[in-house]
């Protein structure tokens, strides 16, 4: 719960899992405005749990352990619930490898503290300069997956959602079904898609990755198509939800038509090619007009709904409709 005229909690989520050789310098990095630090050990095979608290002296750090491998996505949740039993407000998730930059964390947390979102996340497209460090199977990798999840989240302005340096607020999170968002590595596009859902504001935090010695547990090549799958999956039922169980609009109204005349379109003219084909006889003008006319008209219509669908995007934070309830009572 945001709390009038109080400093607000903000804690770090961090999933361990072969991260032995980084962790001590991320969590020595995280500045003083942190409240808590979640280490969460994911069965990580070197033990990092076990190895933070024999070497860490930093009071702010609790390790928690998982009793099976969960994924990344599995490891933050962990954190996030044990941060909501203990108050936290804001929770900003960095992973142990070093890859993300703890003096960031305050540009990620002040749009929330801000109320001007409820969540915000890295994206390493925004300056071009700083693609140039990052390797260019992940470079195209990101690209795909990132144009994939502007359709199933509805998050067009958003970019890299693979990137796992993020912040939420608790009010976001409070509204969020945890137990169903994916624990692997569909965590981020999930967890965009479940926001789209309840209406959270999303922001972009501009950001560069650093890229050490490292070895990154994300194979593009092995992903690529469990992503595609999952955000398919993700866009039919957010367009289910918001366009026809929650709400129905000419938006809804141009998809059913765009949908209806692009594949009768599509279907009598591929019959009427097969028959021109087999009868060695060209089709008429009318017959070609009949197949090309509905093409035309459905890809409009395609054309329009998604038009609509990016203005649709949530522009108010659930964040700041609350504070603004608290500061009117």
């Amino acid at each position: 719960m945001i709390k009038k005229n109080e400093k607000l909690k903000i804690a770090v989520v961090i999933p361990c899992y072969k991260v032995k050789d980084h962790i001590l310098d991320v969590i020595s990095n995280i500045g003083d405005e942190v409240d808590t630090i979640y280490a969460v050990d994911d069965k990580c095979p070197e033990s990092s749990g076990q190895f933070i608290l024999d070497n860490c002296t930093d009071s702010r750090v609790q390790v928690l352990f998982n009793n099976v491998n969960k994924g990344v996505g599995g490891a933050v949740i962990h954190g996030y619930q044990q941060g909501l039993v203990d108050g936290i407000d804001i929770f900003v998730k960095v992973d142990g490898d070093g890859q993300m930059d703890p003096a960031l964390i305050k540009y990620f947390v002040k749009p929330i503290l801000r109320g001007a979102a409820d969540y915000t996340k890295g994206n390493r497209f925004h300056e071009i300069e700083g693609l140039k460090l990052m390797p260019k199977i992940r470079l195209f990798g990101n690209a795909v997956l990132s144009f994939m999840t502007k359709f199933s989240s509805g998050y067009y302005r958003t970019f890299d959602p693979t990137n796992g340096y993020t912040a939420i607020s608790s009010v976001a999170l409070k509204k969020l079904p945890l137990e169903k968002i994916s624990n692997r590595y569909f965590f981020e596009s999930d967890m965009l898609f479940r926001l789209n859902i309840v209406d959270a504001k999303v922001l972009d935090i501009p950001m560069d990755a650093i890229y050490g010695d490292e070895v990154s547990n994300l194979n593009i090549k092995q992903i690529l198509f469990p992503f595609l799958k999952g955000n398919i999956k993700n866009l039919s039922k957010r367009i289910f939800y918001n366009y026809f169980l929650r709400g129905f609009s000419i938006a809804s109204v141009e998809l059913v038509l765009g949908i209806i005349l692009f594949i009768f379109g599509l279907i009598y003219g591929s019959v009427a090619w097969y028959d021109s084909i087999v009868s060695d006889s060209p089709a008429t003008s009318g017959t070609v007009m009949l197949a090309a006319l509905p093409v035309i008209l459905g890809v409009q219509f395609l054309l329009s709904f998604i038009q609509a669908d990016i203005e649709n995007q949530p522009t108010i934070s659930l964040t700041r409709l609350l504070r603004d309830d608290i500061e009117s009572d």
